[in-house]
């Protein structure tokens, strides 16, 4: 049987704030075996596809006020890495960015509509590159689903989250 953290992030989300760095900051608490019970005030629908890279699959029940108790319960093993991978381990092979985007100061979920909406311009093969103040661990599924390569990661101070998307050739 499977012991959960409870972690709610209701507060967090009625006053508009972005809880996803709770969520993970619980999650590397975690011992082994043990699941996550988090609380939000809309079914999470998007945190199924990056708790399901990290090794955890979802039940979720809706409560009373269309807010959702899901349980996160931990798989064998992960199907994936949640870091950005693309297939590529490095930018050797890409072309320079023809789009830049400074995302800094967007609230979620403009990077992501900016990023997506910017992607489908490039043509064959080419990139754009988006500076942005933390992962975009729920746009790496949609670029996937959109046959997009990325690559990514944290500036050495840790402020900016550099992401390079190539379209597919």
């Amino acid at each position: 049987m499977t012991d959960y953290i409870d972690v709610d992030v209701r507060p967090i989300l009625r006053a508009g704030g972005e809880p996803f760095s709770v969520i993970m900051s619980a999650l590397d608490c975690l011992e082994p075996g043990q699941g996550l019970r988090l609380y939000a005030t809309f079914k999470p629908v998007p945190l199924f596809a990056v708790m399901a890279d990290k090794g955890f699959s979802h039940s979720a029940q809706a409560l009373d006020a269309g807010e959702w108790e899901v349980l996160f319960t931990p798989t064998a093993t992960a199907t994936r890495q949640s870091a950005p991978a693309s297939g590529t381990s490095d930018f050797d092979d890409w072309p320079e960015p023809i789009v830049r985007l400074d995302n800094r100061d967007l609230d979620p979920p403009e990077p992501m509509v900016r990023i997506l909406a910017a992607a489908e311009k490039l043509g064959p093969g080419e990139t754009l590159s988006a500076l942005l103040r933390r992962e975009p661990v729920f746009l790496f599924p949609q670029l996937e689903k959109r046959g997009y390569h990325w690559l990514g990661g944290f500036s050495p101070d840790g402020a900016t989250y550099e992401l390079t998307v190539r379209a597919p050739s």
